[in-house]
């Protein structure tokens, strides 16, 4: 007969043995998990990078292409859709209608003779809640315009309207 003793350390044996082995598999599979989560990086940059070029390339060829169809009609943006770069004729109905509104803030605020307003500014007068999110949301709406020559972005981070537009009442949204 086996002395409990005995059956005891074989037991404790048995776990070691298991327990080592469970460590191994820890680390096995945290290799792994290192190897996948870098993928995963490589394929996100990798979206991103396509999503920047396609948008780059669709705005010069939108240019290239409007200057060749001025008398088609303009198609109706979409939420999140590219905005083009402005040129003399281009309606502000090509812009998402997000956008629309940032611009009828600012026109507004141009014809009552307003200065140039900030972003957060910009999110009251369109009836957001001036969280960081929101506010962070409309400074880039009103980069993204600045930059393809709809606003003038002052140096001070102001906002105004480049030129006067006519803006279709598009209604406040959040």
């Amino acid at each position: 007969m086996a002395s409990v003793l005995g059956l005891l350390e074989e037991r404790e044996a048995a776990a070691r043995v298991r327990v080592e082995n469970l460590r191994e598999e820890v680390a096995r599979l945290a290799g792994v998990l290192e190897a996948a989560e870098i993928e995963l990086d490589r394929r996100v940059i990798a979206r991103e990078e396509l999503v920047e070029a396609l948008a780059v390339s669709a705005a010069e060829s939108t240019a290239v292409t409007e200057a060749d169809a001025e008398q088609e009609s303009v198609p109706s943006p979409v939420p999140g859709s590219t905005v083009p770069p402005w040129r003399d004729g281009l309606p502000v109905t090509v812009l998402a209608p997000d956008y629309q509104r940032l611009l009828g803030v600012l026109e507004e605020g141009r014809s009552a003779g307003r200065g140039p307003l900030k972003a957060r500014e910009i999110a009251l007068e369109l009836g957001l809640e001036t969280t960081s999110a929101k506010v962070e949301g409309v400074r880039s709406k009103a980069r993204r315009l600045a930059e393809r020559g709809w606003l003038v972005q002052e140096s001070s981070g102001m906002f105004s309207a480049a030129r006067p537009v006519a803006v279709p009442d598009a209604g406040l949204s959040a």
